[in-house]
């Protein structure tokens, strides 16, 4: 291919693209005030406004055809009844919300959003929207100032910071090895925030054809594009980013609160090849004592690929098998592709060529590529009918006990030279049939819909567990993601870290690499330190491949295996906190691993500070990332920090050297706040009968910490059945009053919870709702209960 050539560098192209036909909007022509918004009519269509909330615009235009307000599956919400004004003046058109300000110029066609503050959001001055006529490509031009820094994007490589970056959305199967040039991987999202002098905004561009975001061409101007549809595209107005991540999630969706198994440690490899070897395998973690919930079956479990089936040779009992791991508090985890295999004695295949499930072209003959099973077809996951059947063939898995699946090849990945499906597919799309030139990137999204729906009514009420490699905007909504097929280098835990920031700032806050690195050979070292990071990262998975050195806990001797259990259960121990924080993602959007930006926004040394992370908004996690290191440089920001090992208070706004040996994850606690941790144990089977709730005394910081609970496996939580309770303490010099208030009505498995001050005076004394309370002194940390 060309493009893999050094033609991709030839001279004429530049002047190609100059001479590539742009159009631009042109002129304004007339105005229509609508309910929701405005029509402005101009040279090249109907330009809609629509405003969705007080903090949220729309703009809209179709350059080939009439503009309507339909959505991609991306979007939940609609318009609200949001007060706004529209005037129309000499030169300009003035839209007001109490939240927003959009100036539209008229000749030619220029938009600009400010907040309420009159700081400018976007703006368009020399360049606007367009679109290029013969290829039927839109584009939006938007200037950049000096001080913009951008996030999100989903799954990208490199650093947090998009700024000097080209950036294609085009969900694409990548085995070769990912490094920063590496673009596009799995997962399209097209949304991106900004973050200028300390506030935030964002912009999702709601359009699923290729588009590319080039913040790197031009100095002061960046752009986004696509290979056809609409010019549609989202400002959410911030003006912090957990406002902008409120406003996108609000219009994408959210989380919904996964069963706690499956925030424990999961185990993979691709593949546990038989009963026998998974068995060994789950005995092999209880009799050394190691945490697990989960292991996996890759593609090795099915008969001869097909998917809802087991090779009886292999797997000789598989129900037996799924209800004697679960008493031992591990699940199983099947893989499932979308390529059904071509075979008319499979039951499978069969209902989709009967029932015309399967993808077509627009002639009528069924689209087929080579995948896993051979020469096979792909279910047409656009049309809900065939998302309703593809959800219940999954009762194969249920009626075995099997309550997660794993979906992969789901870009749709095909073994050809476009790596994919021919664009010239033919989509039925629930009766608006589409190319899958233009539906590609919604593929994922619509078979991970398809599976949870499909298991959420299976499971009679609890809740299933999907794990996704593709999908796009929204995805958030029903599945996990896992960053790929990574590779065992140190280069690729490092880059880990900003990816799965960068795909919590972007609405996906249940993410995280393959632990260990997926392909090549890991070694002790290596595994300690990414076992230490993966602890800590929200979706934590051991994971690699056939042809490689094995890297179960104990592959690498005694030294290694005890550091990497020590971190499975301080995973097990942080639990109660890691789900106090995906019960906020799925209220409110924010993501568990944070970058530091998201918390200190006005701090400028945290705007690429990729080599360390939040865990919520007062654990900063510092990983030593490189060989044979024991030192590095830390950035902690404003107020005093605890070492979470040694006690030790550092100041903030400054950098540290800290020392790390093996065994140590550099990990620090915000003096004046809390964590609630529980007991160690085997699996997320075993409850807890007692949290710790750890605070970190600072004379004259209050603060107020809220603990949530609830059964972590049905939906009853949505019904009211979960557990509030708020504490507010307030510091003296020697004195911590207690305010506790308790809401809803679930009832825990704890039934205590003990309190542990850290870095009280001798003289301490305890208030509790009004009453003083006996404390014990060990080792300098105060001791009581609170319930």
């Amino acid at each position: 291919m060309l493009e893999d050539t050094s033609f991709a560098i030839h001279p004429d192209n530049e002047k190609k693209i100059l001479e590539s036909g742009f159009q631009d909007i042109g002129k304004f022509i007339s105005l229509n005030k609508e309910e929701s918004g405005v029509g402005i009519s101009t040279d090249s269509g109907e330009l809609k406004v629509l405003i969705y909330r007080e903090d949220i615009v729309r703009f809209n235009i179709n350059f080939f055809g009439e503009t309507q307000q339909g959505n991609s599956p991306a979007i939940v919400s609609k318009p609200v009844n949001t007060v706004f004004t529209a005037v129309e003046e000499a030169d300009v058109i003035r839209i007001s919300t109490d939240a927003l300000n959009i100036i539209i110029n008229k000749s030619p066609i220029r938009i600009n959003v400010l907040d309420r503050t009159g700081r400018s959001l976007v703006n368009e001055s020399i360049k606007g929207m367009g679109f290029k006529k013969a290829s039927k490509e839109v584009i939006c031009f938007k200037e950049m100032d000096q001080a913009d820094f951008f996030y999100g994007f989903g799954e990208k490589t490199g650093f947090l910071n998009k700024r000097g970056e080209k950036l294609f959305m085009w969900n694409s199967d990548v085995y070769a090895p990912h490094n920063p040039e590496t673009d596009p991987l799995y997962q399209s999202v097209p949304y991106f925030m900004t973050l200028r002098d300390g506030y935030a905004h964002g912009l999702f561009f709601n359009n699923t054809f290729k588009s590319t975001f080039d913040m790197q061409t031009e100095e002061t101007v960046y752009s986004f594009s696509a290979e056809g549809g609409n010019m549609d595209y989202f400002i959410m107005a911030g003006p912090s980013p957990k406002d902008v991540l409120e406003q996108y999630t609000y219009l994408t969706g959210r989380m919904p609160l996964p069963p706690k198994w499956a925030i424990g440690y999961h185990q993979s490899r691709y593949s546990y090849e038989s009963e026998t070897e998974v068995r060994e395998l789950a005995n092999s973690f209880l009799e050394k004592g190691i945490p697990l919930d989960v292991i996996y079956l890759d593609i090795h479990y099915m008969d001869e690929y097909r998917v809802f089936t087991f090779d009886k040779n292999r797997f000789p009992d598989p129900r037996k098998l799924v209800r004697d791991l679960k008493a031992m508090g591990i699940r199983i985890v099947p893989i499932v592709d979308p390529g059904v295999k071509e075979d008319p004695e499979y039951y499978v295949y069969q209902e989709g060529i009967m029932q015309d499930h399967f993808c077509k072209y627009i002639e009528g003959n069924i689209y087929f590529g080579d995948v896993w099973p051979g020469n096979s077809a792909f279910p047409d996951f656009t049309d809900s009918k065939v998302r309703d059947w593809w959800g219940s063939k999954h009762k194969f898995y249920s009626d075995l006990g099997i309550e997660g699946i794993w979906n992969d090849m789901n870009e749709p990945a095909v073994f050809n030279e476009s790596k994919t499906m021919d664009v010239k597919v033919m989509h039925r799309n629930d009766g608006e049939p589409k190319t899958h030139r233009e539906l590609h990137n919604l593929y994922g999204l619509y078979m991970g819909e398809a599976t949870y729906s499909g298991m959420k009514d299976l499971l009679n009420g609890k809740r299933p567990f999907l794990l996704t490699r593709a999908g796009y905007s929204g995805v958030q909504r029903y599945a996990a993601v896992w960053t790929g097929d990574n590779r065992s280098f140190w280069e690729h835990l490092q880059m880990s870290l900003p990816m799965v920031m960068n795909l919590g700032l972007s609405g996906i806050p249940f993410s995280g690499p393959d632990v260990g690195g997926f392909a090549h050979d890991s070694n002790g070292e290596l595994l300690a330190r990414w076992t230490q990071v993966g602890a800590f990262t929200p979706y934590f998975r051991n994971h690699s491949a056939l042809g490689f050195i094995r890297q179960e806990p104990w592959s690498f001797g005694e030294k290694y295996e005890k550091i990497i259990k020590k971190y499975i259960e301080i995973r097990y121990q942080w639990l109660p906190h890691l789900y106090n924080l995906f019960a906020e993602a799925s209220r409110k959007g924010l993501p568990i691993m944070r970058p530091l930006f998201m918390e200190y926004p006005f701090n400028k040394n945290t705007y690429n500070l990729s080599d360390q992370f939040m865990i919520g908004d007062n654990v900063i996690c510092a990983p030593i990332l490189q060989p044979s290191q024991t030192h590095r440089s830390i950035y902690l920001p404003k107020g005093k920090w605890v070492n979470y090992w040694t006690g030790e208070i550092l100041e903030g706004q400054k950098y540290h050297l800290i020392e790390a040996e093996l065994d140590i994850l550099p990990l620090f606690i915000k003096s004046g706040s809390f964590i609630v941790l529980g007991e160690t144990k085997q699996s997320t089977n075993i409850p807890d009968a007692k949290l710790f709730l750890h605070y970190y005394f600072e004379v004259g910081v209050d603060s107020t910490f809220t603990l949530y609970d609830d059964d972590g496996n049905t939906f009853n939580y949505e019904e009211g059945e979960f557990l509030l309770q708020t504490f507010h303490a307030v510091c003296g010099s020697n004195q911590l009053r207690l305010d506790i208030e308790k809401s809803g009505n679930y009832k825990p498995d704890w039934t205590q919870i003990e309190l542990i001050v850290h870095g009280a005076n001798e003289d301490f004394s305890l208030i509790i709702n009004g009453e003083e309370k006996e404390l014990q002194n060990r080792n300098g940390e105060i001791h009581t209960f609170v319930l």
